[in-house]
């Protein structure tokens, strides 16, 4: 398995799913734009709201999971990658990922207390093209 071709695929998508567990220990999957850092297949950092329901669900259970995928004409391409998220309110990593944008969904800016990070930690993964699937691990 090429780790370094899902890489580039993962870097070219624009648009990113994360999966949390809920208290009824249900998995709900929500649709996020491209992490804002990434860290070869092993670190994914996104931006989110402190008040929300997701940074509740990863306080209560850290497992989860990230998919990306992107379908052609004819071919369809996707990776899932299993591990930990983590929800950081530290300074420097709040200003490690945000953008000058990111005003209009946190109007006291960087040290908002309602702007967080999810760090997302892979530990394995599973690629899907062409009919065929593949487990791989991330050292």
């Amino acid at each position: 398995m090429d780790l370094r071709k899902i890489e580039k695929f993962i870097n070219k998508q624009k648009v990113s799913f994360i999966c949390s567990i809920d208290d009824e220990n249900c998995p709900n999957v929500k649709a996020m734009l491209k992490p804002r850092r990434i860290n070869g297949l092993k670190e994914f950092y996104f931006s989110t709201n402190t008040s929300s329901m997701r940074v509740k669900q990863y306080k209560n259970n850290p497992n989860a999971s990230i998919y990306f995928y992107h379908k052609g004409l004819i071919k369809y391409e996707g990776v899932m990658l299993k591990g930990k998220m983590e929800v950081l309110i530290d300074q420097e990593t709040k200003n490690m990922i945000w953008k000058k944008g990111d005003i209009i969904f946190y109007k006291k800016g960087v040290t908002d207390p309602d702007y967080c990070v999810l760090k997302f930690t892979a530990t394995n993964g599973r690629y899907y093209s062409d009919l065929k699937t593949e487990n791989f691990d991330i050292n």
